[in-house]
């Protein structure tokens, strides 16, 4: 699957959808193939502050727990609470149903440092 355009992705495989002064994040549909069937998924608290690069939560897999980090600051106005019931939304639907959080963006200038779906794709083919 390709990574939809219009996103911004970071090097942990995260993805951030800017929707005016929010941004909703999720993991890639790479990290969740990485992972494996997801079984659990620890969400933060509405309210709760990060900064870039803090862990947001976890996602529990058959293989691994894995950290999910924060691509940019903010404060967490939803979480998607559908996931405890049905943590496998991140396998089936990671750009989609799958989403983890949404932040108030703090710092909007940290959005230039992530990578465009071109940036990130290179960035994958780079790894392998």
């Amino acid at each position: 699957m390709s990574n939809p355009q219009g996103l911004k992705y970071t090097k942990e495989h995260e993805w951030v959808k800017v929707e005016g002064d929010r941004a909703v994040i999720g993991i890639t549909d790479h990290a969740q193939s990485l992972l494996g069937d997801v079984v659990f998924v620890e969400l933060p608290e509405a309210g709760a502050e990060f900064g870039a690069h803090d862990s947001l939560g976890t996602i529990e897999s058959v293989k691994a727990v894995s950290d999910v980090y924060s691509p940019i600051s903010g404060k967490v106005v939803e979480v998607n609470k559908a996931l405890e019931d049905s943590p496998d939304a991140v396998n089936r639907d990671a750009f989609g149903e799958g989403w983890i959080v949404v932040l108030e963006i703090s710092a909007p200038a940290e959005l230039d440092g992530l990578l465009t779906a071109e940036e990130y794709e290179q960035f994958l083919a780079e790894e392998e």
